[in-house]
């Protein structure tokens, strides 16, 4: 018998399920891209065909994979313009918002450890 390890998904009452927020923050740290479209998105990079542009070595298949990942987890919100051609723009949602400290907490933590490595082998 194959013991599950992963963590149940939480419900609350008839809304879509709630994923598990540790396992967010280990998706996103995990990957090197999804940091960089968060930090573009956060500087006003909104349109995926710039986001590309400014991103040497990011393909728009990882960043479409990126940004569907954001979208499940309620970090990015999709707005889609009926234009000829279409246009469409990601921005932080509130929760997205809040995720961002979260990361920010991480940088910060990782710049005082280094500092402080730093002094004590100075």
């Amino acid at each position: 018998m194959v013991k599950n390890t992963q963590k149940p998904i939480k419900k609350i009452s008839n809304k879509k399920p709630v994923p598990d927020v540790a396992l967010m923050v280990e998706s996103i740290l995990g990957c090197k891209w999804s940091l960089h479209v968060l930090d573009q998105v956060r500087r006003g990079i909104n349109r995926p065909g710039a986001m590309v542009r400014q991103s040497t070595g990011l393909t728009t298949k990882v960043l479409n994979e990126r940004l569907n990942k954001m979208l499940r987890f309620d970090i990015l919100e999709k707005i889609s313009y009926p234009e000829v051609p279409p246009r469409v723009e990601y921005n932080l949602t509130d929760f997205g918002k809040r995720f961002v400290g979260v990361l920010d907490a991480v940088a910060k933590l990782q710049q005082e450890y280094s500092s402080q490595q730093t002094e004590e082998t100075g």
